[in-house]
């Protein structure tokens, strides 16, 4: 059976944007149903107010700058490469399928992973758009950026897909752990059910947003719903409205450096995200 992401990339492109509405009300009432319980098993002081660590930034000001390749620059101490045995080693290897691209695959996905992770487990991103640290908030950005990546990954046909399959069976066990660790342990099977109808809602909704007949504020709009709304609200609230720009700003920019990186950097793990940490009302990503 064909893996679940395989299985419903094919269909992605088939569903209307009239269902978007629908699926929404959908989703945000699993959200509730998960986080009600994720809340229920958490102790109560699991998950404070965040307060912003750093000075606070101008958001109107950011993400504004020419997109640039995400790539690593070759000396970069981040950079991950293939292991490079000789003798008997590199040819018992290559008998175990070390070296196959599977192998090559699976270990290539789990260092994207990794970097999509560093990417929402720091507190940067929470600073920056002033959001709240929470199980959802944190599933939201993991979600957005899983879907950056996928939508990269189309770029490149059959191998993308191929690709884009480990990096989602990576994703689900990282989201079974980040469950059962916040106090999910009944039922866990459901609530991942839940929880992956909901990143497959979310998925049709980014790309809905950012498709040719997409009106400029429909981002907005699925950002504002999926990842700052409490109670799954359409009208975006005029205290988050900047940053909630911002990061409509922000994650047409990612898409677009992920476009310009090489197939063989998206491949093999080898980029960041764009640095949030230090981001200033002037600043902005250095070009790679």
């Amino acid at each position: 059976m064909l893996p679940r992401w395989r299985k419903a990339a094919s269909h992605l492109s088939a569903l209307a944007s009239q269902q978007n509405r629908v699926g929404a009300c959908l989703f945000d009432r699993s959200y509730a149903k998960v986080s009600a319980a994720i809340a229920t098993s958490s102790p109560p002081t699991s998950a404070p107010k965040r307060v912003p660590s750093s000075p606070e930034v101008r958001l109107n000001a950011m993400f504004w700058s020419k997109p640039c390749s995400l790539a690593l620059a070759p000396n970069s101490p981040l950079r991950v490469e293939e292991p490079q045995f000789e003798g008997i080693r590199r040819i018992m290897l290559k008998l175990l399928l070390f070296y196959s691209e599977q192998s090559k695959s699976i270990r290539g996905a789990n260092v994207v992973y990794r970097r999509i992770k560093y990417q929402v487990d720091r507190p940067d991103i929470y600073d920056v758009f002033h959001l709240e640290r929470t199980f959802k908030t944190t599933f939201s950005l993991l979600v957005l950026h899983m879907w950056l990546f996928l939508r990269r990954l189309k770029e490149e046909g059959k191998e993308g897909v191929k690709f884009g399959q480990y990096l989602y069976e990576i994703y689900n066990h990282d989201l079974e752990l980040r469950v059962s660790k916040a106090g999910v342990n009944l039922l866990l099977t459901k609530w991942m059910k839940d929880l992956e109808k909901i990143f497959y809602g979310n998925i049709v909704a980014y790309d809905a947003a950012m498709s040719p007949d997409a009106k400029h504020d429909d981002l907005a709009n699925v950002i504002w719903r999926n990842i700052f709304s409490d109670d799954g609200s359409e009208i975006i609230n005029d205290t988050a409205a900047t940053a909630v720009q911002a990061m409509a700003r922000y994650t047409r920019r990612e898409s677009t450096c992920l476009s310009l990186t090489d197939k063989e950097e998206i491949f093999s793990g080898n980029f960041m995200f764009t640095s949030l940490g230090k981001q200033t009302s002037n600043q902005e990503k250095p070009t790679k």
